[in-house]
């Protein structure tokens, strides 16, 4: 005998997104089930009407929870546009994308050191490009209270290499990710990939001042292999800034940061496009 509408609708609650998405192919009751308000908000993080408030596309109107669920899973712009908000589709999880402008950048208000300009593949209005500087201190922070609980989170920043870059490969910048309530993640990376060509021109120009400086912190994970930057399916790429993990019912701010100030080398030729929170699992 076939379960009740109501009642499949109050089992499939007790799921999650991946589960409601597959069951309707069980049968009729549960593709209907599978589509009522009442599962969908279960999955909605709780200050959902807060969040598309704040949307750019606010004025969106919106026939069903799902839809609104989808319309997460795509992200939206919150915050005057300075924030990226997203939800995974299959795990309801919960992801932040900070900009550029909604960091702390060293000099970035000093038009010698950084320029602001609409970069084309971006996602945000503005994106920071590193013209020089010899002093580099990126820092964002969030607060745990928005995002799922109970869950461990990575930082990455997300960032570009131009055509015209130097100094960035000569020493590594420090990596860090740290709460109020004392969790610390350290490391250290370069801002960019190894170019073996590049690498012996500077081995002659600077002698052995490459390695002196590169011994102030380690950038070389666990397997041996260089910390450098990694590409992304968007075409940018990211720096993995460290890890925290989110508790039910703590609200912590995680301070995320970039920093590169010990070896005093004129550097140039990175564009920030913001710091990305997301989930390590998706599971």
């Amino acid at each position: 005998m076939m379960l009740p509408e109501a009642c499949v609708a109050n089992i499939l609650a007790f799921t999650s997104p991946a589960d409601v998405l597959s069951s309707s192919e069980v049968s009729s009751v549960f593709r209907l089930a599978g589509d009522s308000d009442f599962v969908w908000e279960k999955f909605l993080p709780s200050g959902y009407k807060g969040l598309l408030s704040q949307s750019t596309d606010h004025h969106q109107s919106f026939l069903s929870k799902k839809e609104i669920y989808r319309c997460f899973c795509d992200s939206i712009l919150i915050d005057n546009a300075r924030k990226l908000f997203k939800i995974n589709k299959f795990s309801g999880k919960i992801s932040y994308i900070l900009s550029a402008r909604d960091m702390s950048i060293t000099h970035s208000d000093h038009s010698s050191y950084w320029s602001w300009s609409n970069v084309s593949d971006s996602r945000f209005s503005e994106s920071a490009e590193l013209i020089t500087t010899d002093r580099l201190e990126i820092i964002g922070k969030i607060q745990t209270g928005v995002l799922s609980p109970n869950t461990r989170y990575g930082a990455y920043l997300i960032m570009k290499v131009t055509k015209g870059a130097y100094g960035l490969d000569l020493v590594p910048a420090e990596t860090s990710v740290k709460s109020k309530n004392g969790q610390d993640s350290n490391s250290a990376t370069y801002l960019c990939c190894l170019d073996e060509k590049k690498q012996q021109m500077k081995r002659l120009f600077y002698g052995n001042r490459e390695e002196r400086m590169a011994t102030t912190v380690e950038a070389v994970s666990g397997d041996g292999k260089r910390r450098e930057p990694k590409g992304r399916d968007d075409g940018w790429m990211e720096i993995e800034l460290g890890e925290f993990e989110t508790r039910e019912g703590e609200d912590d701010e995680i301070i995320m940061s970039l920093t590169e100030v010990k070896g005093y080398q004129l550097k140039g030729g990175i564009v920030i496009d913001g710091i990305e929170v997301r989930p390590e699992s998706l599971n």
